[in-house]
């Protein structure tokens, strides 16, 4: 409404200067038009008066005498509109019309010889012609001060214009970041909730449609809160509940192994087999839906500190030394040591998740590097293997919980594909990212955290 109205006025101020224009035109042209009437019926009672003052000359009719003082007092008539119509002085015009009309009027009683009778009639001839040229230029002073009136109007509604483009643009930018502000918290809020951050309140201030949008995701965060919570608590307690029985199971197994109701035979050591590696492989299920949970709630939790992440992959390294050393691989970190603020422990745990994968994909006396760089306002660690590599399909889904990738490892895993879930979430947390490099060869997986030097 208001760039509207910015617009209208522009539009009703054009139209204005328009019809100012067309009447100024229109009058101008009026009184041009009776100016020039006027000067032509001048012109021909002149004419007029000179013949008639020959014909008296000639034959001394009186009625020829008051036909020119019928002119002349006609011509006077005209002058005087003249006048009124010019709006300014027309001195020394009339007079000096005026002083020949009295002149040739006592010429003609006196009865002057032709020579002083042709004399007044010059005179008066010459008046006229005056008038005449006077009447043209002032038409031609009318048309210039028309135009440039109009010019001075063309200037001015310009002027007006580009004020009025300004002022639309300025509406335009300040209307522009009254909505954006919201627009942008919005989408900040919508991209905590669609990464479980649930801990940061929607506040939206601006347009009463975009606050009610504010306060049904405030409500909405609140909502998905108390449901993570719950899952978080079921979670825990499920898995709590669950290791009483299964530990009872596990030392139940391990009596039966170590025969301790007496000997078995074949078959039921084989059953007995059976039995604790699935006890095994159900406790390392549970304790990483334990760590995941674990991981889901201290990533709320940021401890932030200067970290020197080359040695940060250093000491990542260091804590596998044992696996390095048993498959025989070689580890390399390549890159600048980059400072930056994270949460160190966190970052610890990202590194050995992508570091244990690497190791347990890599073939026997492979290599494996982490390299360390800052690019783009972002510092990232890259770790690169030489296994099997992570299948086009599988790129997106060994992100997701309880996911493990197609291809297989050299060395039997036991792993509960949780591993690449916490990494995610861990950095997440911390406004980082995790994805999957494309490469000839081997998994290649990069790691960036904002730089907030």
């Amino acid at each position: 409404m208001l760039i509207s109205l910015l617009l209208g006025g522009v539009a009703v101020r054009s139209w204005q200067l328009v019809e100012q224009f067309v009447r100024q035109s229109r009058q101008g042209g009026e009184q041009s038009l009776q100016l020039s009437r006027s000067i032509q019926e001048l012109h021909a009672r002149t004419v007029e008066i000179e013949r008639n003052a020959r014909q008296y000359r000639l034959l001394r009719d009186a009625g020829l005498l008051v036909r020119i003082d019928a002119n002349l007092a006609q011509s006077d008539t005209t002058i005087e509109r003249l006048e009124t119509l010019a709006e300014t002085s027309l001195a020394p015009l009339p007079g000096d019309w005026r002083a020949s009309a009295t002149e040739l009027r006592a010429k003609l009683r006196q009865g002057a010889a032709e020579d002083d009778l042709m004399r007044v009639l010059v005179r008066l001839k010459t008046a006229n012609d005056h008038f005449g040229s006077w009447g043209k230029a002032w038409i031609d002073r009318q048309n210039a001060l028309l135009l440039a009136r109009m010019e001075a109007g063309e200037a001015r509604f310009a002027r007006q214009l580009l004020t009025t483009v300004a002022v639309i643009l300025a509406v335009a930018l300040v209307l522009g970041w009254w909505l954006g502000r919201p627009v942008r918290r919005l989408e900040r809020a919508i991209e905590r909730l669609g990464e479980s951050r649930f801990d940061e309140p929607v506040v939206v201030r601006g347009p009463d449609d975009l606050n009610r949008l504010g306060r049904r995701l405030e409500w909405l965060r609140l909502r998905l809160a108390e449901l993570e919570a719950g899952r978080e608590q079921t979670l825990r307690h499920v898995s709590h509940e669950l290791k009483t029985p299964l530990t009872a199971l596990r030392e139940g197994v391990a009596l039966l192994r170590e025969r301790v109701f007496g000997p078995l035979h074949e078959e039921q050591r084989e059953v007995v087999d059976i039995l604790h590696r699935n006890v095994l492989l159900l406790q390392r299920q549970i304790e990483s839906l334990l760590d995941l949970n674990a991981a889901a709630y201290a990533a709320h939790r940021l401890d932030d500190r200067p970290v020197l992440v080359r040695r940060l992959a250093a000491e990542a390294v260091q804590q596998r030394e044992l696996q390095i050393q048993a498959r025989g691989l070689t580890v390399s970190i390549e890159g600048d040591d980059a400072m930056v603020r994270l949460d160190k422990e966190k970052m610890l745990v990202v590194l050995d998740n992508l570091l244990s994968n690497a190791i347990d994909y890599s073939p026997e006396g492979g290599s494996i590097r982490l390299v360390t760089g800052r690019v783009a306002g972002r510092v990232g660690v890259d770790v690169i293997d030489q296994g099997p590599g992570v299948a086009d399909e599988d790129a997106e889904r060994i992100f997701q919980p309880f996911v493990r990738g197609r291809r297989a490892a050299p060395v039997p895993r036991q792993g509960s594909g949780l591993g690449l879930s916490i990494v995610r979430e861990l950095l997440h947390a911390m406004n980082g990212q995790v994805r999957l490099v494309a490469s000839e060869r081997g998994a290649h997986f990069r790691v960036e955290v904002p730089d907030e030097r």
